[in-house]
Formats: C-alpha cells, sequence, structure tokens
C-alpha cells in the first residue's frame, strides 16, 4: 500500500476532528484557545449610536457639515409631493459626494455600502437607497452639480483655504464608457456601404431569377434585403456625423490658419523681404480616413493616450489654484488636444462669484500656446504663462539662471511679452509649480480615487459627471486643509 492519504471529501472525513469544538456556538466566542487574546462575541448587541463609531474629523462628518451648509432649494422644489416620501436632497448629495471621494462610483456598489460601510450607514442615516434610486437622483440633478460646485468654492473661501490668484491648467484623458472596437471609420464605412449595396442588388436579382421561390433553402430574401438596408442607415447616419464634424473642424483650422498667414504677411511687411521657410498648409476640408464615430457613445472621441495606443474618451479639463490645489474651474472637451480650451477655462473662472477673487496669472503647458490663447487671456486681466516650446527636462545651469534680458516695448505683442516672463525668475518660479498643482491632482482622481472611466454616456452628462468628480477630490482636499 502507498503511504500517501487520500484527500478527504468533507471535514467529517477528517480523522480527531470534534467538530462542535472547531465550531463553537457565537456566545461562546472565537479564539478562546488562550487567554492572552480578546474573546471576540458577534451576537453581543450594540446600543452606541453609530456616530460614535466615527471619529470626529472623520470625512463623513465633514462632508455632512458641507452639505448641510449648502443651498439645495433648487433640488427640493423639484419634488411635487404625493406618492411616497423620497429621500433627502441633502442625504442623497453627501452619499455621492462620499462615494466619489472614496472611489465607490456605481449606484449598486453604493447601495451595498449602505449596509455594510460605518460612514455610509452615518451619512444614510441607516436608511438604504436602491442602485436605481441612487442612479436616477444623479442624472436628474447632473445640471445641478456645477453650481454646488461653486458653493463648496465658496464654503472653502469662508473657511480660510481658498483666495483665487495663480492657477495651473491642464487636461487628462479619461475612458468614455464605450468600446473603441464598436467605432466606424470614414475609409471603412465608404467601403461597408459599397459592400452591401452590392449584397442587396444580387439578393434581389437572384430572387427575381427564382421567380417567387427562395433562392437557397432556409433563406427569405425579404428579411436579408431588411437587414442590410438597415445596416446601410446606420451607416449613412455616420457617415452625416462625420461630415459634421469635420466640417466644424476645417472651421477651426481655417481661422487658424488665415491667422497664421495674416501674422506671416505682416512680418513680411515690417521686414521689406519674403520670409523663408515653407508658408503654412492650408487645412483641407472633408472627412478624414481615419475619422471615427462610435455607436456605444457617439460623443467620445478617439483620443492617443499617455503610453502610446488609442483609446476612447473624452478630454476633462480642470483649472487649480497653486496655493491650496483646490480645483476651481472643470470642463469637458472632445478634442484630442488642448489648443482650444483656454476661451472655456478663462469663461468658467470669469462666471465665479467675486468673493473669490481674481484669477492673477494663469499657468499651462505648450499644448496650451497660440498667440491667440496669450491675446485673450491678457484681454481677461490674466496674466499668461503658456510655455511656447518644449522644455528640456535637465536644462543646464547656464540654461536656469539665464538672464531674462531686456525688457520688451510697452507696443511689443503679448507672445512677445510672455516670452519675457517665463525667462524672468519670477515666472521660472510660477510656472515651476505648474507640475506640483495640476498633475497631482489627476493623479489622486485616477490613482487613490480610482476614476478612470466615465459611468455614464454622452457630452452633457459626462460634463455632470466630471464636476461631480472634481467636487468628490475638493471635498477630499478641503477636509485635509480645514484639518
Amino acid at each position: 500500500m502507498s503511504g500517501k492519504q487520500p484527500n478527504p471529501r468533507s471535514l467529517s472525513d477528517l480523522p480527531n476532528v470534534n467538530l462542535i469544538r472547531c465550531y463553537p456556538p457565537l456566545s461562546e466566542g472565537f479564539y478562546t484557545m488562550s487567554n492572552q487574546f480578546i474573546t471576540i462575541k458577534r451576537d453581543q448587541p450594540f446600543l452606541i449610536p453609530v456616530q460614535e463609531w466615527l471619529a470626529e474629523d472623520h470625512l463623513a462628518r465633514f462632508i455632512v457639515a458641507i452639505v448641510e451648509g449648502l443651498d439645495v432649494g433648487t433640488l427640493e422644489a423639484s419634488y411635487s409631493g404625493g406618492g411616497s416620501a423620497p429621500y433627502p436632497p441633502r442625504m442623497m448629495l453627501a452619499l455621492l459626494f462620499y462615494g466619489y471621494a472614496t472611489g465607490i462610483f456605481t449606484s449598486r456598489k453604493l447601495e451595498q455600502a449602505t449596509y455594510e460601510l460605518i460612514p455610509v450607514i452615518y451619512i444614510t442615516g441607516n436608511t438604504h437607497p436602491d442602485h436605481n434610486s441612487i442612479n436616477t437622483f444623479r442624472k436628474r440633478f447632473l445640471g445641478e452639480m456645477k453650481e454646488l460646485f461653486t458653493q463648496i468654492l465658496l464654503r472653502a473661501y469662508a473657511l480660510g483655504a481658498l483666495r483665487l490668484g495663480d492657477v495651473s491648467l491642464d487636461g487628462t484623458k479619461i475612458h468614455a464608457n464605450a468600446s473603441k472596437h464598436k467605432a466606424l471609420s470614414w475609409a471603412y464605412a465608404n467601403r461597408l456601404e459599397e459592400q452591401l449595396r452590392a449584397e442587396v442588388d444580387e439578393l434581389l436579382k437572384k430572387a427575381e431569377e427564382a421567380d417567387g421561390v427562395e433562392p437557397v433553402a432556409g433563406m427569405k430574401v425579404g428579411e436579408e434585403v431588411a437587414l442590410r438596408q438597415a445596416h446601410l442607415q446606420q451607416i449613412g447616419a455616420a457617415k452625416t456625423e462625420l461630415e459634421a464634424r469635420a466640417q466644424a473642424r476645417y472651421e477651426l483650422e481655417k481661422a487658424a490658419y488665415d491667422a497664421k498667414q495674416a501674422q506671416r504677411q505682416e512680418r513680411e511687411k515690417q521686414l521689406g523681404h519674403k520670409l523663408g521657410g515653407c508658408a503654412p498648409k492650408p487645412p483641407e476640408p472633408g472627412p478624414r480616413d481615419s475619422d471615427q464615430v462610435n455607436f456605444t457613445d457617439p460623443e467620445s472621441r478617439i483620443m492617443p493616450v499617455s503610453g502610446g495606443g488609442f483609446e476612447q474618451c473624452y478630454n476633462a479639463q480642470a483649472c487649480v489654484d497653486q496655493d491650496s490645489r483646490l480645483v476651481v474651474e472643470n470642463h469637458i472637451t472632445q478634442q484630442p488636444n488642448d489648443k482650444q480650451e483656454i476661451n472655456p477655462a478663462l469663461i468658467n473662472l470669469g462666471a465665479l462669484p467675486e468673493a473669490l477673487g481674481h484669477v492673477r496669472q494663469m499657468v499651462a503647458d505648450t499644448g496650451y500656446f497660440s498667440a491667440a490663447n496669450t491675446e485673450n487671456c491678457e484681454q481677461e486681466r490674466v496674466i499668461p504663462l503658456l510655455a511656447c516650446g518644449r522644455e528640456a527636462h535637465h536644462p543646464s545651469p547656464e540654461d536656469r539662471f539665464a538672464d531674462a534680458g531686456k525688457t520688451p516695448a510697452a507696443t511689443a505683442s503679448a507672445v512677445t511679452r510672455m516670452r519675457y516672463r517665463l525667462k524672468t525668475a519670477e515666472g521660472k518660479a510660477i510656472y515651476a509649480k505648474r507640475k506640483s498643482t495640476v498633475e497631482p491632482v489627476f493623479g489622486v482622481i485616477k490613482q487613490v480615487m480610482g476614476f478612470r472611466q466615465f459611468l455614464l454616456r454622452g457630452l452633457g452628462a459626462v460634463t455632470g459627471e466630471w464636476t461631480l468628480v472634481c467636487i468628490g477630490y475638493n471635498l477630499k482636499r478641503l477636509h485635509v486643509l480645514a484639518g
């Protein structure tokens, strides 16, 4: 006989096992084999209120206190009354804010948390809104998130944590709730359209030749033709969307080209001769072969992402105060680059309450640089510090401490004045703060909070969800600042 023992099929097959001893009643407690350990009694009733289980400075308490101070009259007035009593909007907001601040984003996980997590039980008062109620509330009031975002900034000001001054602007790509494999390119749409039309013609030809008899056993020509015609209709709608996007892109590129041409001609006029080098290439109208539309979320776009490759994404923008590292402006764009995002940021910053102060300087990397953006900042009384080119990762001491040179004349262009400011000691110091302000914010959102993909679809819904994400981040940050 082999010395190897057969594997037991159950605990009862194990030799010398006392099941009663291994699994004592709960009242006897677990892990009581030694007096050095604390006896655990899981059947003991708890008479202490759940709030006593939370530290006085817990994030959940802080969020509840902040929400209690918000004006939610618009939300409360939207309930008409009648039927069963709804959950209080303040409680639902606190639940969403805490969820996004701590990485609990889905409505099902939030519902589960109302039974399992002490901070969430505290927020909900041991009530349990189901996932449908949570999801419906979130979608219903996405439009109000921007106003709530502003109110929280005012609370930060009241706490002495925020006063607008220098801000840093940047963007990050966040995955859409859509697969890039559910997309159709312009080139493939044309090939597929041609193929489907040929198949429809062939099926109709076979049906005519068969004189009322199905040409292939089991095949219904009418159904096959209808299926292909439905696909052709989808492709037609996709091509119409791609043509509209291409036209909008062409208008932007044409405006930029005309501006460059005007600058070039003005420069040639000043110099009295033609400039060397290649002239700007005019943009071409119409869709490009690589242009794509996604069927799951048509408003998302294929974008290059860090690390290489392309993903179905939205470009999430955030403007961060350099002193407090609070997000003071946010918006969503469908553009893969950041060139057009200075103006939306300036508009949103200009709409903030006067009590928060006025933005003094705006810092951004070279992706935001253009002569028009520089001039727009100055028109809004914001000093631009937009990198005019790629910076060396390890500049030499000579470059780091080089003199800024002669102060430009008052009649110099906005770009010339900005280039000079970037070379001054003050300009270098302020620009250097960019990487330590806005980029860590994205790091916290993606790594700590775990937000890497939108749950909602469509530009409007995604814009509201991004504001909700920024509220969650700001509450985490404000909790630290107020501590």
